[in-house]
């Protein structure tokens, strides 16, 4: 069980048991416990926003070439601190290599199944990736499970950490509203290769598999989805709260499900694609 998740069964009431024994039966410190990391500056937020913007039009930009871009736009910055934010956000440039979010070494890593398949119906392959999103004092991270052949999205959660906790509980609430797909494809990033999250697909009975070396255009749909939320929704407002950002893009994506048609999809939404087809 990650820290994070050991620090939220801790309660502060004082009713039976002491913060120190509740620490002592997590196995967690209580200096871990009380912890709380210190936020970014104003002015890295600013600049979190301006390479988030730029990576979704230049996915393979990495930090050398995002602080030349940087730079050129009169921001002052060095290759350090850009290469600790886009770590920070999860952003990794595009290129001939696994398209990983944040490895783990440690984590079992599954073959990639989906080379020269043909993906016709709905549930047979799904996905997920997760996703920076600006505030105007901080960020969240928010993870999506989506159909592959419908493009329609099945759950998704916002959280301030980027622990593989939320990205069990959307895929949990996936497999409960909508059965299980026959492949689960995401990257090589921690919170998809946890036992955790491995586990869940294992007792369902999916087949588990994750982008490979070169294969940076596995998840496609998905990085398509980011750069319209982005632009549709996130970008034309500044979320104050994780509340005001959890309504709007609930509202965006039941848009995007039910009212955004796409050409693909012979002019019908991704819902209309994913229940016709599933009940065809």
């Amino acid at each position: 069980m990650s820290r994070d998740r050991r620090k939220a069964l801790i309660s502060m009431e004082k009713e039976r048991l002491s913060v120190v024994r509740q620490c002592e039966l997590v196995d967690l410190s209580r200096s871990a416990h009380y912890y709380r990391a210190i936020g970014e500056s104003e002015c890295n937020l600013k600049l979190m926003r301006q390479i988030d913007r730029q990576y979704l039009k230049t996915p393979w930009y990495g930090s050398r070439q995002m602080r030349r871009h940087l730079r050129r736009d009169g921001w002052a910055v060095g290759r350090t601190r850009i290469r600790r934010l886009m770590r920070l956000m999860g952003l990794q440039a595009i290129y001939q290599r696994p398209r990983t979010s944040i490895p783990n070494t440690q984590h079992r890593i599954y073959p990639y199944l989906l080379r020269d398949l043909i993906i016709d119906r709905p549930n047979q392959v799904w996905c997920a990736d997760i996703t920076y999103i600006p505030m105007r004092r901080g960020f969240l991270y928010l993870v999506a499970v989506m159909d592959w052949h419908s493009r329609a999205v099945l759950s998704w959660r916002l959280s301030n950490t980027m622990d593989s906790g939320f990205c069990v509980e959307a895929l949990e609430e996936a497999l409960s509203r909508f059965g299980r797909p026959e492949i689960f494809n995401t990257d090589q990033g921690s919170q998809f290769t946890s036992e955790e999250f491995t586990e869940v697909l294992i007792r369902s009975g999916v087949r588990i598999s994750m982008d490979g070396k070169g294969r940076w255009m596995d998840n496609v749909f998905i990085e398509r989805l980011w750069r319209s939320l982005k632009y549709e929704c996130v970008y034309l407002r500044e979320f104050e709260t994780s509340h005001d950002a959890r309504k709007e893009i609930g509202v965006w994506f039941d848009y995007y499900n039910t009212a955004r048609p796409h050409s693909s999809l012979l002019d019908k939404t991704p819902m209309e694609a994913y229940i016709e087809i599933k009940a065809a």
